[in-house]
């Protein structure tokens, strides 16, 4: 499991999404620190300059300083209340030269009584120091840290008292523990709605994987069958179609090799058969000396139909492990084709075919491998020969397309045809059109795939064009060339 692809993928969505919102509770809580400390200090600094305003304006020093506190006890607490009701959470203190507690006026009940001695030690460090600053516990007189503004209280060079204005820290705290409770809180559910989401998408595109990688596996099995849902228009499921068109394929391929293994054991045993019998009847008497010569003949044709056979299966092997080579040299195609035509004479006699053989010069000459060549068109005659119907025409037409550059070969028949749908498959292994075997009964199919894959190797291409039950027609290219040296064609 925990190798799966979708625990990597949620593991590092999850791992972004906390990074992401724990930098930012860092970021925002730094921010409401900065900036309470700001206001908190601002309000400090603010209040303790009007309590020392009200003090040092009213305060005459023909008394004690704690003397004068006593008696304007009333009047000041209320000048000092209402400077605490405008400054929320700030505790006012006002004490002597001794750091005696005389008046405390604010909301901090933790504070020192009135009477009580400030520690002198920290009243002086504030006091020789700047005049605001942050301390835990102001030397453990204060259960919690507070923020502290001590600002001496003089007459010339005398110190008469001393005025401090306290905040406690904690409420400052409080707003940014509240703020990044809801931070935390809104970082779970958005955490929790995009895990949702995440698992959603994250599901729509692992499921197709899970499909093909069992289709996968079909097909390992020899399963072509097994296809993949496809759902949508996006990369996934566009993959899920090439491997759906890749599986048509292969079962294609896989149907056209156990055709070609059928054909191809039935092509070897009937003749074998054939040439077995005859051989053993001559020699065991059964057939007499005068039909001899006949049944040798058909034993002879057998023997050439089992050549055949073996050397297309040859050139298939060949072809397919890239070991036969090409050697192009200048030759003339149309004395080519008339050899071929020649070879022919007999076939085209007892179908009484019409032959035409039309040649846009007496000679084309074109660069290729001239037995390749005669093995390509003599193929494509041979099939033209083959499906041609009683008396039909049989035409081999050679052109220049353009002088110089190319020679255009067409092999024409009338006859059966191919039908429309089985055009686009004519030049694939192992097909055959004639698949009741009526007129093809001596061919597997590989015929035409090496006349493809021949010329495909001298970089040019072949095509076919056909009306079923009517007439059917080849054509190929082939660069045209200067004539060769005298002594030197087909070399």
């Amino acid at each position: 499991m925990f190798k799966s692809l979708f625990f990597k993928y949620i593991s590092a969505f999850l791992l972004i999404i906390v990074v992401s919102f724990m930098l930012l509770i860092m970021i925002i809580g730094n921010i409401i620190n900065g900036y309470s400390e700001q206001v908190k200090v601002e309000v400090i600094t603010d209040t303790a300059a009007a309590a020392y305003t009200y003090v040092d304006e009213n305060y005459q020093n023909d008394m004690p300083f704690s003397q004068y506190v006593t008696q304007n006890e009333h009047s000041i607490a209320q000048i000092l209340q209402a400077l605490t009701v405008n400054a929320d959470g700030v505790t006012i203190m006002l004490a002597d030269e001794n750091g005696t507690l005389l008046m405390r006026q604010g909301v901090d009940r933790e504070l020192l009584e009135v009477g009580k001695v400030l520690p002198m030690q920290e009243l002086d460090q504030v006091l020789a120091g700047e005049h605001v600053r942050t301390s835990d516990t102001f030397a453990g007189l204060f259960e919690q840290s507070h923020t502290v503004h001590a600002h001496p209280l003089t007459e010339g060079d005398d110190v008469y008292g001393v005025l401090l204005v306290c905040a406690d820290s904690n409420d400052w705290r409080d707003l940014r523990d509240s703020t990044v409770q809801v931070i935390m809180a809104a970082s779970l559910w958005v955490m929790l709605a995009a895990l949702i989401a995440f698992y959603f998408i994250t599901e729509r595109i692992i499921t197709p994987l899970k499909e093909m990688s069992r289709a996968a596996k079909s097909f390992a099995a020899g399963k072509f069958d097994v296809r993949v849902p496809v759902h949508g228009n996006d990369e996934v499921a566009e993959l899920a179609r090439a491997m759906n068109n890749m599986a048509q394929s292969l079962e294609a391929l896989d149907n056209m090799r156990t055709s070609f293994m059928a054909n191809v054991s039935h092509d070897l045993r009937t003749p074998m058969t054939t040439i077995s019998g005859f051989i053993d009847g001559i020699l065991d008497g059964v057939i007499p000396a005068d039909q001899q010569t006949y049944y040798l003949g058909i034993v002879s044709e057998e023997v050439k139909r089992l050549s055949r056979l073996v050397s297309q299966l040859l050139d298939l092997s060949r072809i397919q492990a890239g070991d036969r080579k090409f050697v192009s040299a200048p030759f003339d195609i149309c004395e080519v084709c008339r050899l071929i035509l020649i070879s022919f004479e007999q076939k085209i006699d007892q179908k009484r075919l019409d032959v035409e053989f039309e040649c846009e010069d007496e000679n084309l000459f074109v660069m290729a491998d001239r037995d390749a060549m005669y093995q390509i068109v003599y193929n494509l005659v041979d099939n033209a020969v083959k499906f041609s119907k009683e008396g039909g025409k049989l035409r081999i037409c050679l052109e220049r397309v353009k002088k110089g550059e190319k020679v255009r070969v067409r092999v024409y028949n009338q006859g059966q045809g191919i039908p429309a749908e089985d055009l686009p498959y004519v030049f694939e292994r192992f097909y055959k059109s004639d698949k009741s075997r009526g007129l093809d009964k001596k061919g597997v199919g590989l015929g035409l795939y090496i006349v493809k894959t021949v010329i495909e190797a001298h970089h040019e291409s072949i095509s076919v064009d056909s009306v079923a039950g009517e007439w059917c027609e080849f054509t190929f290219m082939l660069p045209e060339t200067d004539a060769p040296e005298k002594g030197r064609e087909g070399e």
